[in-house]
């Protein structure tokens, strides 16, 4: 297994996100790659960011009838 591991501070800045951001990522284990080391943790380099927001305002208007 060859694979070049960086800290988590680096790879929130190549993503454009917090270290926080990136750590709690880590701690639910929604990260693939990353592992614990000590203290810290370390993300492979090329592991994609989970992003599991809703980006096609599907559920815009969804509690609309709920109240009802």
């Amino acid at each position: 297994m060859d694979t070049n591991l960086i800290t988590i501070g680096e790879y929130a800045r190549r993503i454009g996100l917090t270290a926080n951001a990136v750590r709690r990522k880590c701690l639910r284990g929604t990260l693939p790659g990353a592992v614990k080391i000590g203290r810290d943790w370390l993300v492979p380099e090329d592991a994609e960011y989970p992003d599991r927001r809703i980006k096609n305002g599907l559920y815009i208007g969804s509690r609309k009838d709920k109240g009802k």
